[in-house]
């Protein structure tokens, strides 16, 4: 889910900046910016460490999840996931990415940002005590991090920038409609807009491999965007180890079905299989899809774009061949 937060507003805020006739170099830029804002709100998680101080060694390591998500469920997906939030949020991120000559001027916006940053955390004190301002401290700090970052690394404007953060910050809840319990989209405000998780299908394992199959639809836009924009072709660095995908849909008869609430055991081995697809290899060839000559040496960017391609494209190989042994196969 926390790829598939950043890998949406890239995708998305590169394809857009694109069409609107930016120089693809700063199509990029500005999309990695819009992920790297729409990881942030995810940062209330880090609360849930301490339900890891309750869990015990012998209690195994699926007991150190439900410790982890049980402590998180007090503050995850509230303070940082409002769209109220970003909406006030971004601008004084973009504060902290204002350049110039003028000390002064410099010094002025990073004081009103600051001021609007440090009131968002007083409400959140105010309205969920010092846990919910504890978690809106650190999501103000990650997004000055952010926003310094890419002043000092990319050329693209304040309001530019402002954009991406508000587009990052705004994209991100919305992926977790099917995943888990709504956000609170007005905080601090009550809402009952969309106050239910959406419910994709009454079977809670196929409810689970289209949430899956949501969150790989978002990896694969990001891949179109890069090929798009760097101007490769997909289906070239596909390699066809990507079909031994189709075995994993004997696991539908092995293991026990996923669901949202116990799901690492598919989670965790459908992603085994994409990995071990993209990264073992055979000897290249220079008949192979998207592989070069062996005389010519092959650029590490077209390399690991294979290497993610082939693997992703496994994975989904993978989910559905499962999802098809599970629907017709699989006794009931």
């Amino acid at each position: 889910m926390f790829i598939g937060h950043a890998l949406l507003a890239f995708a998305l805020a590169a394809l857009v900046a694109d069409w609107r006739g930016w120089e693809r170099r700063q199509a990029l830029l500005v999309g990695v910016v819009a992920g790297a804002f729409a990881t942030i709100p995810d940062i209330d998680v880090t609360y849930a460490l301490v339900g890891l101080l309750e869990w015990n060694a012998g209690d195994g390591a699926l007991a150190a999840s439900s410790a982890f998500w049980d402590a998180s469920r007090g503050v995850h997906r509230s303070v940082t996931h409002s769209l109220i939030v970003g909406a006030v949020a971004a601008p004084a991120f973009g504060s902290f990415a204002v350049r110039g000559p003028g000390s002064g001027r410099v010094r002025l916006a990073r004081s009103v940002g600051l001021g609007i940053l440090v009131a968002l955390v007083a409400v959140a004190f105010l309205e969920g005590g010092p846990v919910a301002a504890f978690v809106m401290g650190l999501f103000a700090a990650s997004g000055v991090l952010v926003a310094v970052g890419a002043a000092r690394a990319t050329a693209l404007s304040v309001r530019t920038i402002v954009l991406a953060a508000l587009w990052g910050l705004w994209s991100h809840p919305w992926g977790d409609l099917a995943t888990g319990s709504p956000p609170d989209w007005v905080y601090p405000f009550e809402s009952t807009l969309l106050s239910t998780r959406v419910v994709l299908h009454p079977d809670p394992t196929l409810h689970l491999l289209g949430a899956f199959a949501i969150e790989l639809a978002a990896i694969w836009l990001a891949l179109v965007a890069i090929c798009r924009l760097t101007d490769r072709s997909l289906l070239a660095f596909v390699d066809r180890r990507a079909a031994v995908g189709a075995a994993y849909g004997i696991a539908a008869l092995a293991v026990t079905p996923p669901t949202l609430e116990v799901s690492y055991h598919f989670v965790f081995s459908i992603l085994g299989v994409g990995l071990l697809c993209g990264v073992v290899r055979g000897p290249p060839s220079p008949t192979s899809p998207g592989l070069r000559p062996q005389s010519l040496p092959r650029p590490s960017t077209d390399s690991t774009l294979e290497v993610a391609l082939t693997a992703v494209t496994a994975v989904t190989v993978a989910l559905a061949a499962y999802a098809a042994v599970y629907l017709f196969v699989a006794p009931a």
